[in-house]
């Protein structure tokens, strides 16, 4: 994870909810690589086999709602999606998103499938590098992207332990 991400958009509506990021009949199992070749596929069929890792997905409003499965996240970090844009998120799917390494971030942006953005979590900036459109967000705090940077809060939080060992 790193403060700058740049990558192509993979564009949803409003209400995108867990069951249609990983539907639930494919929760039995523990490989991420079976969870991220059926992430999305109620949206979109195509959706695994085509992202790229370092993908954006932009969305509406209330991305992430349904259940509280941590599947949801881990799916689409596995698939290749480097971060969300949202104009809201779900709150537990928030929570699961930044405990996983995943970013999210709140906004109202335009932008259309295949463009490509920029984000720039430390300065608080999003750029449409097709359209020219630049957009201001929230800047993420140290303490967030160190959460991001180590890959999630277990890492995080395991890092932290390793560095207080005398």
């Amino acid at each position: 994870m790193k403060d700058e991400i740049k990558g192509k958009v993979w564009k949803f509506r409003d209400s995108i909810d867990t069951d249609v990021i990983i539907p639930g009949r494919y929760l039995r199992t523990f490989s991420l690589d079976e969870l991220a070749s059926h992430v999305m596929e109620g949206e979109d069929p195509n959706f695994a086999e085509n992202v790229g890792q370092g993908d954006i997905i932009v969305a509406g409003w209330n991305f992430g709602c349904g259940s509280s499965r941590e599947q949801a996240p881990v799916a689409l970090k596995h698939a290749g999606v480097d971060a969300i844009v949202a104009k809201s998120f779900a709150r537990i799917f928030y929570r699961n998103a930044i405990n996983v390494g995943l970013p999210v971030i709140v906004a109202d942006i335009e932008a259309s499938k295949g463009d490509q953005l920029r984000i720039d979590l430390a300065e608080g900036v999003i750029q449409n590098l097709t359209t020219g459109e630049n957009y201001t967000i929230q800047p993420f705090h140290k303490f967030m992207l160190g959460i991001l940077e180590d890959g999630g809060l277990v890492k995080h939080y395991l890092r932290g332990k390793k560095g207080n060992q005398s």
